[in-house]
């Protein structure tokens, strides 16, 4: 009796059963495909930070705990943007699989599926600070209807029962052929439901290959139109800083003394490379501003004289070059996330003066100026701070070049003595005044502090963590910086033995780190080498070990080796 039960259950499955699930999964992957390339072609018809990957990991990082961020920048340094792309996408891939496979069977709700992927993507990118409205929302909307209806019609190809299926709702519902106390053998397995007559009354593979086919030529083609035409707006771009030649400053650096720059092997250069220059921000896409374009307004309280401002206006303006080393928040003690480079732009200071700025101690009412980028960012720096007499820019150029899109063309701020999250602004459009009592800024919302000047540190370049030099001198070098401070001294402890000093490199001026080094007689055998610096104030590196969250990490630099 079980026996016979049993085989009227398999009888009653609809044939290629695995394999209806395997081209399900295959019509899912498809499906999203397709929805990523209409969304990345509709993007270029209204901005392409406005597709859903990129929507999607700008909402992911916005939420993303401080702490867990920084372990990403830790943990993968300029890489921690790819790794989330490719977080997302392969999430992406399994729930397509998913999907597909559930719509084998729920092949309307399958494609509602897709249509609730596209919603998803709409929400994040019209939740976005960058959002320019409701058009955000078009390529995520347009693909995920693309792509819920490929689910659809591809799903109705799918390996069915043989002959016309019953529409009933059940296992005991009308069925077209012979009938029994149980219900019609020809009708639906239990649990498909309404979904049977959808089903294709065969399944012709060759058809269905072709179909698949055709949807991923198609998709591809969708998505390399989008692509290029998304392309086209940074080559306009490209183009635009490719015409700019930086004029002369009135104003030149103070040349680097001879000796600032110690030629030891391993130490960090005195000038960081652009190309070797961190990079340390929220944005999945680099912007890419057409200089032509590009336009900053200067607004907000204590302003009585409004300014918009173009690139060309900025160029005819008294220029200053100035050395200045950046430092990033999210630098641990020893890592590598500072630079030292060659600016060239506008005093912000003399900016904010002609817009009738006051700073708080002269009686302006604004103490907190807030900078925006095209992407969205918000950054606040302390007017006081600003307007105290140091090198704040608008920079225009790093190292004899326009700015590199990475570190922020057209125009950057550069300020030095702050942390960059309170500062260092790129891709800047807008700056507005304002107090820190009526606005947090985006880091300050995730936990960091207000303000946060540089504190003073220290690193050993050379020799590095688990080095095996050999018995003998031993050269220890590195760089030390104290912005705004300058570096008085730095000393080095082998072990638990006492301090000794480093030789200091000459200063190159108080805004720029500083490099240092020490011979030493190594003896055979692990050892410990730590390193310290003194400001310009007297104030020595604290030993005291903290994170970065909220202000910046603070304690010693010390590094493992064993002499051979």
């Amino acid at each position: 009796m079980n026996r016979n039960r049993n085989q009227q259950r398999k009888d009653r499955r609809p044939p290629g059963g695995r394999r209806r699930v395997a081209a399900g999964a295959l019509s899912g992957v498809l499906a999203a495909y397709l929805s990523l390339a209409v969304a990345e072609l509709v993007s270029a018809a209204v901005r392409p930070e406005s597709g859903p990957v990129i929507a999607v990991g700008g909402a992911a990082v916005d939420r993303t705990p401080a702490p867990l961020k920084d372990w990403a920048i830790r943990t993968f340094g300029a890489n921690d943007k790819l790794v989330l792309l490719a977080g997302i996408l392969t999430v992406l891939v399994l729930f397509a699989l998913a999907l597909g496979a559930f719509a084998s069977r729920r092949r309307r709700a399958g494609a509602a599926g897709v249509l609730l992927f596209g919603a998803v993507g709409a929400l994040a990118a019209t939740g976005r600070p960058d959002s320019t409205g409701f058009l955000d929302a078009l390529p995520s909307l347009a693909g995920g209807l693309a792509g819920a209806a490929l689910l659809y019609f591809l799903t109705g190809r799918l390996p069915g029962a043989s002959g016309a299926l019953g529409d009933g709702a059940g296992g005991t519902g009308g069925v077209t052929g012979s009938t029994g106390s149980t219900g019609g053998l020809s009708g639906p397995e239990p649990g498909e439901g309404r979904e049977s007559p959808d089903l294709a009354p065969g399944w012709n593979r060759r058809g269905f290959v072709l179909a698949a086919t055709t949807a991923a030529a198609a998709s591809t083609a969708a998505g390399g139109l989008g692509r290029s035409l998304n392309g086209s707006r940074g080559r306009d771009a490209a183009a635009s800083r490719a015409r700019i030649a930086l004029p002369g400053p009135a104003s030149a650096a103070v040349p680097t003394p001879a000796d600032a720059r110690l030629r030891v092997p391993g130490i960090t250069p005195f000038i960081t490379p652009n190309k070797d220059f961190y990079r340390v921000d929220t944005a999945l896409v680099v912007p890419r501003v057409d200089a032509s374009r590009w336009r900053l307004r200067i607004h907000g309280e204590g302003v009585t004289r409004p300014l918009t401002l173009t690139y060309d206006d900025l160029l005819r303006r008294e220029l200053i070059e100035r050395h200045i080393t950046l430092t990033c928040v999210s630098n641990e003690v020893g890592g590598p996330y500072a630079g030292n480079a060659r600016w060239i732009g506008v005093r912000l200071s003399e900016l904010l003066r002609e817009c009738g700025v006051r700073p708080p101690s002269r009686g302006g009412p604004a103490d907190q100026l807030v900078a925006r980028s095209v992407d969205g960012m918000t950054i606040g720096s302390p007017v006081e701070e600003l307007m105290d007499g140091r090198d704040a820019l608008l920079a225009l150029g790093m190292n004899g070049e326009p700015l590199p899109f990475t570190h922020g063309f057209p125009v950057r701020m550069v300020v030095p003595g702050l942390y960059g999250y309170v500062s260092a602004c790129k891709w800047i459009r807008e700056l507005e005044l304002t107090r820190f009592a009526a606005y947090d800024p985006y880091w300050v919302k995730r936990g960091w502090a207000r303000e946060a000047p540089v504190k003073t540190q220290s690193r050993i370049d050379t020799p590095k963590p688990f080095a095996r030099p050999a018995a003998g001198t031993v050269m220890i070098a590195g760089v030390a910086w104290a912005q705004r401070r300058g570096v008085e001294r730095v000393e080095v402890r082998i072990d638990e033995g006492p301090w000794r000093p480093a030789v200091l490199a000459a200063q190159d001026t108080r805004d720029t780190w500083r490099h240092w080094s020490l011979p030493w007689r190594a003896t055979p055998g692990p050892h410990t080498l730590a390193v310290r610096a003194t400001d310009g104030t007297g104030e020595v590196q604290t030993a005291e070990r903290t994170r970065t969250v909220p202000d910046g990490a603070s304690g010693r630099h010390s590094v493992v080796v064993t002499v051979d």
